[in-house]
């Protein structure tokens, strides 16, 4: 960090003649608006009891898309409570996305240890980042815009979900969309003119030609995994602007935060929904900010939009959920109702590193933080706007998707520009959870020039079989719900990855790559030190060591028809048993897409933002 903050510095006096170095740092905290489209959202101080038409929950990936939708309604006002604050310079560096896990942007939440899961991480449970800041984990996530298979839509509605079809929430995925890459603006996939900008990293990591090249030698196409086809190698897709991270509160919050009748409060943390018990009906919110209580009331509707966890745990603590947990806990039930189930992730094994023979073409941590990096990322350019670190990504199908039709990939591989091996500075390690005696027991006997050059291949699982549930701690939302993932309770889940193992392996074997020497460091992972290094035996063992979660949690409050006793919400995301109370994050997901999930939930607030003023008699241009 410290490294990193010099090289800023260095990079501003390099760039005297070029930049006012005032400016300069006028920029890192940009505490004025620079024009009509860039700058803090104004914070809103409620009155207690205060009347508002709407109240959105959360102003993450959902929230801020609602709150632009609605409030372009002039006669509706529309408050959106968020519990944290503004983004900062550092939150857009691209590149940076794994040091904002360990700030106060994090709601730091973590799984209860897990039995075939994160055996060597500290404290042998998962870490669950989720977005504490305006923009939610479009803050913190990997930039990665990655829609998934049309055919996990047509599941949605083939579970009697009317209206979620492919076809008629692509509409949806183009509206919010402004794709900024040549070759994608002609297509019948993609949309122009949105708020969420959408474009490949402006550098391109020296490894993209040999994993390009790769992916052909082994029979892939070079494509664009949200046209026609997903499966196949390309370049990831991100939501960048000018090389900065596009969350969604750039994207949709901050062009319309003049509004006179949008209303933000930042660090507002809401406690409970206020139901009346006689009518099921959501009257109001209860929060605090600044150490005060305050509550607000809305006269149409409450639209929780704080995630697959927040959603869930406000529903319970407000007397909606299963009524025996809601009694072990202290709470009385206002309806019966399985919030917390279904929950879903995709997980992935992030613990190998791969080493070239050639200086130049991996990103490490000190290469990051050098000033070269920094004076580049000024100008929208260099290694700090590649998204998270990925620079390739791979969709195909295993043995294990023989129940999928023809086309959906079950397994996503992401070519990380560097590895574990070279987190000189330990930000990495602090994201994953991985101990320093892991690190040095498996990279510490390796060259440091080694450790500089290697990159990673993570294989991912996208389509998991194996189901979690959420439960409450207490009745006091300030005590983190018990997160129980259950990753790999399907025996087949573990079987992808050790698959995914392999195709990282045929990968590296390329000519393409085997001109840099590529090579996997052979080192095995403590826990696993008995079995032969390479067996299935080996691998089974090292991806229960350190498989993380990609932050993909989905389906605590799963939408479902009417009947469907395991729904939480209906197609239209109305809270079943519970009047004037919607749902729209990515909590309603039935059956988690075999995608990044910030695409779908953007496309899901879409959605919900005109089935919301449909349903208030606000007639909606139809798209069909």
């Amino acid at each position: 960090m410290r490294c990193f903050i010099i090289a800023i510095i260095t990079s501003s006096l390099c760039l005297a003649q070029s930049q006012n170095i005032f400016d300069f740092w006028t920029d890192i905290f940009r505490p004025i608006p620079k024009n009509a489209d860039e700058g803090f959202v104004p914070d809103y101080f409620p009155k207690d009891k205060q009347e508002f038409d709407f109240i959105i929950i959360g102003a993450g990936s959902a929230g801020c898309v609602l709150a632009n939708r609605l409030s372009e309604i002039s006669k509706w006002d529309v408050l959106l409570l968020e519990s944290g604050g503004n983004e900062n310079f550092f939150s857009d560096i691209p590149i940076f996305a794994p040091f904002l896990s360990i700030t106060p942007m994090n709601w730091d939440y973590s799984s209860e240890p897990e039995k075939k899961a994160c055996k060597s991480l500290r404290g042998n449970v998962c870490y669950m980042p989720r977005g504490k800041v305006l923009g939610g984990s479009s803050v913190l996530n990997f930039l990665i815009y990655q829609r998934g298979h049309p055919e996990d839509y047509n599941d949605w509605a083939k579970m009697g979900n009317e209206g979620w079809s492919y076809d008629e929430i692509l509409p949806y995925f183009k509206k919010s969309e402004n794709v900024k890459i040549p070759e994608l603006q002609n297509s019948s996939f993609h949309g122009i003119g949105g708020y969420l900008d959408i474009d490949h990293a402006t550098f391109s990591s020296p490894l993209e030609q040999a994993f390009r090249n790769a992916g052909l030698q082994l029979g892939y196409e070079w494509n664009d995994p949200n046209g026609e086809k997903v499966i196949g190698f390309s370049k990831p897709q991100a939501t960048i602007r000018n090389g900065r991270r596009c969350s969604s509160s750039k994207a949709f919050l901050e062009p319309v935060r003049f509004r006179r009748n949008l209303k933000v409060s930042k660090f507002s943390t809401v406690k409970r929904l206020l139901i009346d018990p006689d009518t099921k009906t959501a009257v109001g919110v209860e929060f605090m900010k600044h150490n005060k209580r305050r509550r607000v009331y809305a006269r149409k509707e409450i639209v929780l939009a704080a995630g697959t966890i927040g959603s869930a745990q406000l529903l319970m603590l407000s007397g909606v959920g299963p009524t025996d947990h809601l009694r072990e806990v202290g709470i009385d039930t206002l309806f019966d109702s399985p919030v917390g189930y279904n929950l879903q992730d995709h997980v992935t094994f992030s613990g190998n590193a791969f080493i070239v023979n050639e200086t130049g073409l991996c990103v490490n941590d000190m290469l990051a933080a050098s000033p070269v990096s920094a004076a580049e990322y000024l100008a929208g350019q260099g290694p700090l706007t590649i998204p998270g670190g990925a620079a390739g990504l791979a969709f195909t199908r295993t043995q294990y998707a023989n129940d999928l039709s023809e086309g959906r990939p079950d397994l996503e591989l992401v070519m990380g520009a560097g590895s574990l091996a070279g987190d000189f500075l330990g930000i990495i390690r602090s994201l994953l959870g991985v101990t320093d005696d892991f690190y040095w027991k498996v990279y510490g006997n390796l060259p440091l020039q080694e450790r500089q050059r290697s990159f990673s291949l993570n294989p991912v699982l996208i389509r998991p079989q194996s189901y979690g549930r959420l439960l409450l701690r207490s009745a006091k939302f300030d005590d983190n719900p018990k997160i129980h993932p259950n990753y790999f309770d399907h025996p087949d889940d573990i079987k992808v990855l050790k698959e995914g193992i392999r195709l990282a392996q045929k990968v590296i074997s390329t000519r393409s790559f085997q001109k840099y020497g590529t090579r996997l460091n052979n080192i095995p992972f403590p826990g696993c030190e008995q079995l032969r290094f390479d067996s299935d035996e080996y691998w089974e063992c090292a991806i229960m060591q350190t498989s993380i979660t990609l932050d993909h949690q989905v389906g605590t409050c799963k939408m479902g028809p009417k009947g469907d006793t395991t729904a939480v919400v209906s197609p239209r995301l109305l809270v079943n048993g519970i009047k004037n109370l919607r749902v729209a994050d990515a909590s309603i997901m039935p059956r988690i897409p075999a995608s990044h999930t910030h695409a779908p939930v953007v496309m899901i607030a879409e959605k919900a933002s005109d089935m919301i003023k449909n349903d208030w008699g606000i007639p909606v241009q139809a798209f069909f």
